[in-house]
């Protein structure tokens, strides 16, 4: 099945992502599909988790942290600044603790705390992760096109649901039994409970926004997943254990794509030695891609003959991707 098919015959995925070690052509990848749908017709959000991507270098166009920017009819491209949304979650966190303790200002310890947890480099994660949550939650576009943060950042958000999952039960079971000691209680007591179930609906909160967007992970009928790989030994290596472990959290697979593929004729031509090395091996590598992955392969991409930045370039790129409009 093609690029192309895979599209045209699941038109309810309506949520495409791009995976793969940094590098390897999952920005471009999804600067171009979101080009290709936009062109036919289709509202189009594509937004880029990775802080290491660059959809602004792509498109030209100064987009990061300032929310969905219009790229042309129909495409919208957005970066998220994660140092802001820390900023915004240290603001949410003091106000919360004001409003749960009736506290004037929130004490120095705590105070202190908030900001060494924001230092820790998980905060950022987090803070990207929430922020993909409240993009997908709204709703406002036909397709959305994610450019993946690296693998094993992915599979933490996927393995963040399970946890909070089993967490929040036992939390949840806890707080049923006590229940039946609440006549038992006194009113300091009762007013304890009543902190412990604000802590429990916030805590439900959490993990309702983390199920909300792992779901759309592991939902083959709206989902599509593309893993992105080049014809290299430890890529090709790399690949394979991502897939697996994918599989294990249910992530439906939709295909692989190859980049940067040199065209054999090209060793053919006076080209340097060590050109016609790299054809060589590429040859065989391309080969084991094949019997590895086999079926599941959805397209060769060529190595391209500058960087694809501007829409002319997207545009070439989409064409190699999906063939017309």
């Amino acid at each position: 099945m093609a690029l192309r098919d895979v599209f045209e015959q699941n038109p309810n995925r309506r949520y495409v992502m791009f995976g793969g070690k940094g590098g390897l052509g999952k920005t471009t990848f999804s600067a171009a599909t979101a080009y290709w749908l936009a062109k036919r017709g289709f509202k189009v959000l594509v937004f880029s988790v990775d802080p290491q991507a660059s959809l602004s270098d792509i498109f030209q166009k100064d987009i990061f942290g300032k929310g969905p920017v219009p790229i042309m009819d129909n495409l919208w491209a957005q970066e998220i600044d994660a140092d802001q949304h820390i900023k915004e979650y240290q603001q949410e966190i003091r106000q919360k603790i004001l409003d749960m303790y009736g506290f004037d200002a929130v004490p120095e310890e705590i105070e202190n705390y908030i900001q060494a947890a924001s230092a820790e480099p998980a905060m950022e994660e987090s803070a990207i992760f929430d922020a993909v949550v409240d993009i997908v939650v709204k709703g406002d576009y036909d397709y959305y096109i994610y450019d993946l943060v690296p693998l094993g950042h992915a599979l933490y958000y996927l393995s963040m649901a399970k946890v909070y999952d089993e967490w929040i039960n036992k939390i949840t079971k806890l707080r049923e039994e006590m229940r039946e000691y609440e006549e038992m209680v006194s009113r300091v007591k009762r007013e304890k409970v009543t902190e412990q179930d604000q802590i429990l609906k916030e805590l439900i909160y959490i993990k309702e926004r983390i199920n909300a967007s792992s779901r759309i992970l592991t939902d083959k009928d709206k989902t599509a997943f593309f893993f992105v790989l080049v014809p290299e030994e430890l890529i090709i290596l790399d690949t394979l254990k991502a897939a697996d472990l994918f599989a294990k959290f249910d992530v439906p697979l939709s295909g692989y794509i190859v980049n940067r593929v040199l065209p054999e004729g090209l060793a053919e031509q006076n080209i340097p030695e060590y050109l016609k090395n790299r054809i060589t091996m590429q040859k065989r590598y391309l080969g084991d891609i094949l019997t590895k992955f086999d079926t599941q392969i959805r397209g060769y991409v060529p190595e391209m003959e500058r960087d694809v930045t501007g829409l002319p370039m997207i545009e070439k790129l989409a064409r190699i991707m999906y063939g017309d409009f």
